[in-house]
């Protein structure tokens, strides 16, 4: 088990060789395991410590484990710590019922069935792991939330800013050279200004297309994912100056389903934006591999490199681009790497396919 997957386990009883035998016990499940001897003892460990689960002895001095569940109890910190009591002396229904009432999730009688003790101590061990992990999904999952919701607003600012700055300027002058046209009489005057008037437009025409073919290239509904890929790595080449290499595997490379193709460039694409924006990279190398029922697409470049938490995928430590490459990968039952190249970064998304079945539904279509 992984040290940063272990839980607390925290074990309180007066007597030593009490807390011996219960070590001897549980040292198969390979959790940390924390003894006390006290009830305070108990509760500096419990200040200091992420504790999974409290083993106490119900009658010890100066504090029983009925009081000290009940002060464990009226922490907010501790309302959902388990706390399993062993005892061999309060063993009636009525002491049962005391110990469930001071916060008790479980209530063993000595003598201990050492099986029995690791059953349930796995079990709540386990549930607070589970716990754990969700409660990080979720703290990234808004993070991520809160990023996606940013990064809308920054493409809306972009294309706005895209098509006030570009566009309009263009239709702004083009309309000028329109009015012009009218008011001049003289012939050569209005040819001028008329092809001016166009060269204009067709710029004007050019940055519409070019804008939607970024944002959804035509290229990969009509003739598929290559030759959309073929044409992205060269505007990415013309615009950037990042050298690209494309290959391909095998070279007579077939369809695959709409939504595969798709999510394939995506990935490709958010992958060569972070090339750009924050590789520092001067070459790319872009491979897609069909091989076995699995497609791979593998983009490599020649940069500064990640870090290790974020070659590792860790919560907290990826952005909303790896974040939606994984998700697109996972849709499909596949998964994504990140892998520290010396120099560089190698992006792997490997996502199984069935190519007949892609075929066959673009045929039927």
């Amino acid at each position: 088990m992984n040290t940063d997957e272990r839980v607390n386990i925290l074990m309180v009883d007066d007597q030593p060789a009490k807390l011996l035998s219960y070590e001897a016990i549980l040292a198969e499940l390979g959790e940390n395991l924390i003894k006390a001897n006290s009830g305070r003892e108990a509760l500096e460990h419990l200040l200091k410590k992420d504790i999974a689960i409290v083993l106490m002895d119900v009658s010890m001095p100066e504090l029983d484990g009925f009081e000290l569940a009940e002060m464990i109890r009226q922490h907010p910190r501790f309302q959902k710590t388990a706390i399993i009591f062993i005892s061999a002396v309060h063993l009636t229904d009525v002491d049962r019922l005391k110990g469930y009432q001071r916060g008790a999730v479980d209530y063993i009688s000595v003598p201990v069935i050492p099986e029995l003790l690791r059953a349930k101590v796995s079990v709540f061990a386990e549930l607070h792991r589970k716990a754990g992990q969700l409660e990080r999904l979720n703290n990234e999952l808004r993070r991520l939330s809160s990023r996606l919701i940013t990064m809308q607003d920054e493409e809306r600012r972009r294309i706005a800013r895209e098509l006030h700055d570009g566009l309009g300027q263009e239709l702004v002058a083009a309309k000028i050279l329109c009015h012009r046209l009218v008011q001049q009489d003289n012939g050569q005057s209005r040819k001028q200004a008329a092809a001016e008037a166009s060269d204009i437009i067709d710029r004007a025409i050019q940055q519409v297309r070019s804008m939607s073919h970024l944002l959804h290239p035509p290229l990969l509904d009509e003739v598929g994912l290559l030759s959309a890929l073929q044409w992205y790595l060269e505007g990415i080449t013309q615009r950037t100056g990042i050298e690209t290499s494309f290959d391909i595997q095998p070279p007579e490379f077939p369809r695959l389903a709409a939504e595969l193709e798709t999510a394939i460039f995506r990935i490709i694409q958010e992958a060569m934006t972070n090339v750009f924006r924050h590789a520092a990279a001067h070459r790319a190398w872009v491979t897609l591999r069909l091989q076995d029922g699995q497609v791979m697409a593998t983009v490599r470049d020649d940069g500064k490199g990640i870090g290790k938490q974020v070659a590792a995928l860790q919560p907290g430590s990826i952005g909303i681009g790896i974040g939606g490459m994984r998700q697109r990968t996972k849709e499909f039952g596949g998964e994504l790497r990140l892998i520290c190249a010396d120099p560089g970064t190698i992006v792997e998304a490997m996502i199984p396919c069935n190519t007949a079945v892609a075929q066959d539904a673009r045929a039927t279509a």
